[in-house]
């Protein structure tokens, strides 16, 4: 008889958002005439750069044309693209990243959750909490996890983020972890490392012979030129370290659909026997096996973003939300909760002094505002809200206008 995954039966009985999504429906459907402001879920609402618009636009009518048509392109992604990321993402921050190294893919969160098939499935994984929870979901479908008790995934080891360490996970104790998922800025506190932190996390990937899987979907957003805009940018961690970068909240491509995996060749994994291996001809294999690359007009729009026009229109993009964070930021500073990110970040973390669904409850049912309760990321994300930036100008200072008087602040 044909049988079933049973790992996927230790999912929790449903993923964050769609927790969410439910809740907003039923109120939708008992307040049908409430104007709903989402501020949950991260995605963008401005349009693409006219950059990005131009190069669809000219490369779709390249496939006009039997002379310049294009059919299945290189699935690490065309070296046009590639090269400009090296060049302008990497090398322009003294990063030795080479076009080779980089593999072109339709998302982050595909190559955040696809990446773990490349490793042993008897691995110690290490994830922060709050997480994003694709990390830890798709190790449960792997089967690295045991069973969900009181809200953690046995064998998993939880690196936990919180007010006192400043949202940044501590070295564990422990020096029994194989994977380690780190993200920054993060993704859902905000909170952004200093070299110093992530420096340290390197020297423990070291000396453990572990790997760890960086997530800077959100790099754009850093201002503060201090901040490590790659973990690249600490000496050694080409050999412990894989990073994912995305287009999506850099350049609106959410619905487009195009980001990026460095793989350096230096990055070393073990088999069991103990023998070191390069991990860039194992993703290589299993990109090129499962994936046939990203369009060539996306691609195309995806180069665009390096160019002068599209530096510009990127960082106006970049700056608006910014100004958004800041304004949601100030405005919950002012009713009296503690905030984290949304200055280099577009997410504002914001303690509740309540319970998390309880509050999100509140916004929701009193305010008509959609935000992410913190439970939803971990335990670590009980009494807090992640509000997000992604959103008109209009909508966030109605947005909070609402949340004040609902509030009665």
């Amino acid at each position: 008889m044909i049988r079933i995954n049973e790992n996927f039966n230790k999912l929790k009985a449903s993923y964050l958002f769609v927790d969410i999504a439910r809740r907003v429906e039923k109120f939708k459907e008992e307040n049908p005439s409430a104007k709903i402001i989402k501020m949950g879920i991260g995605d963008v609402t401005r349009a693409l750069p006219e950059a990005c618009i131009k190069a669809m636009h000219a490369a779709v009518d390249e496939l006009a044309s039997e002379e310049s048509f294009k059919g299945y392109g290189p699935e690490q992604g065309y070296a046009f693209l590639r090269e400009a990321i090296a060049t302008n993402d990497f090398k322009s921050r003294g990063c030795n990243i080479s076009a080779d190294e980089i593999f072109v893919s339709d998302g982050a969160k595909c190559d955040t959750g696809n990446i773990q098939e490349i490793f042993a499935q008897d691995i110690t994984v290490a994830v922060p909490d709050p997480v994003y929870p694709v990390y830890v979901d798709t190790n449960v479908m792997a089967g690295r996890t045991g069973l969900n008790v009181d809200g953690r995934y046995e064998n998993l080891v939880y690196l936990e983020a919180n007010e006192a360490n400043g949202f940044i996970p501590e070295i564990p104790a422990t020096t029994n972890i194989d994977l380690i998922y780190l993200c920054f800025p993060n993704n859902p506190t905000g909170a952004t490392a200093t070299k110093e932190q992530l420096t340290k996390w390197v020297e423990f990937a070291k000396a453990n012979k572990a790997l760890i899987l960086f997530d800077a979907a959100y790099v754009a957003f850093i201002r503060d030129n201090e901040i490590p805009h790659s973990i690249y940018e600490i000496e050694g961690a080409d050999e412990v370290a894989i990073e994912f970068r995305s287009f999506s909240k850099t350049a609106g491509f959410t619905g487009t659909r195009c980001a990026y995996t460095v793989v350096p060749k230096k990055c070393i994994a073990y088999t069991k026997s103990g023998e070191a291996q390069s991990v860039h001809p194992l993703w290589n294999r299993r990109h090129s096996t499962k994936f046939n690359g990203v369009s060539y007009p996306i691609q195309k729009a995806a180069e665009a973003v390096y160019s002068p026009e599209g530096k510009a229109q990127v960082k106006e993009l970049i700056d608006f939300y910014l100004e958004n964070a800041k304004i949601i930021r100030e405005s919950m500073s002012s009713l009296g909760y503690k905030c984290t990110g949304g200055d280099n970040s577009p997410y504002i973390w914001v303690q509740t002094n309540s319970d998390s669904w309880e509050f999100f409850d509140t916004l929701l049912n009193k305010a008509a505002v959609v935000t992410t309760p913190g439970a939803g990321f971990g335990n670590c994300g009980q009494g807090y809200i992640r509000i997000s930036a992604f959103n008109s100008r209009e909508n966030v200072i109605e947005a909070m206008e609402r949340i004040k008087k609902a509030l009665n602040k």
